[in-house]
């Protein structure tokens, strides 16, 4: 329960079946990125195609919505990246139906300046997540929110989904917090490690200069 102070998840389908999971993290840890690939993978995997009547064509988009606060995890000015299976190289996709999205929070200084009528939706978004509780920036959150539909829908809608599904989301944020847990426990091991084993070679550096000397 913990995890929910720091982590949001919206769980989601279209009309078309396409899922998306829409995931705030408010205090991004450091493998952020890692964590993203491999809940989208797990995502797009989760998918049930082992009836006799189906195959891997019937498979659905899958997105992966990570919005980001409190760092800045790409050094250039876009506020949104949208990651696919791509070779660089060749410059081709492999079109696997698997989208990640990213949205960092810390790009909006600049934006919440800009007047409403001129910024993008994903701008206004943007804007909205980052400063809707700073007073000092109420009013051109309301005109944001009275600007663009698609926000106002936002605080007033509930998706519905079914218990299948509901117990899918409910099982798939317990195990993000525990890995999340997990993960932070390991690291911190490694961390206390590491410092143990140099603090270790540089008492034993410090007893051969003594014997030298």
């Amino acid at each position: 329960m913990g995890q929910k102070k720091i982590r949001y998840d919206i769980a989601c389908k279209s009309k078309d079946g396409e899922l998306i999971d829409v995931e705030m993290s408010f205090h991004p840890i450091d493998d952020e990125l890692s964590r993203i690939g491999y809940f989208a993978s797990r995502l797009f995997a989760g998918q049930e195609i082992q009836g006799i009547d189906k195959i891997y064509s019937d498979l659905k988009e899958t997105y992966q919505i990570s919005i980001l606060a409190q760092k800045i995890f790409f050094p250039d000015k876009y506020l949104t990246h949208t990651f696919l299976i791509y070779d660089p190289l060749a410059q081709v996709s492999l079109d696997c139906k698997l989208r990640i999205i990213t949205l960092e929070l810390e790009k909006t200084e600049e934006v919440i300046c800009k007047p409403v009528e001129e910024m993008t939706k994903t701008e206004r978004w943007a804007a909205y997540f980052q400063y809707l509780t700073d007073m000092a920036k109420r009013e051109k959150i309301n005109e944001i929110i009275d600007r663009e539909e698609g926000i106002a829908m936002a605080t007033n809608t509930l998706c519905q989904v079914t218990a299948d599904e509901k117990e899918y989301a409910l099982l798939t944020s317990l195990m993000k917090g525990d890995l999340d847990w997990r993960s932070g426990m390991r690291d911190a091991e490694r961390r206390g490690h590491n410092e143990g084993r140099n603090e270790a070679s540089l008492d034993i550096a410090c007893k051969m200069k003594e014997m030298g000397d």
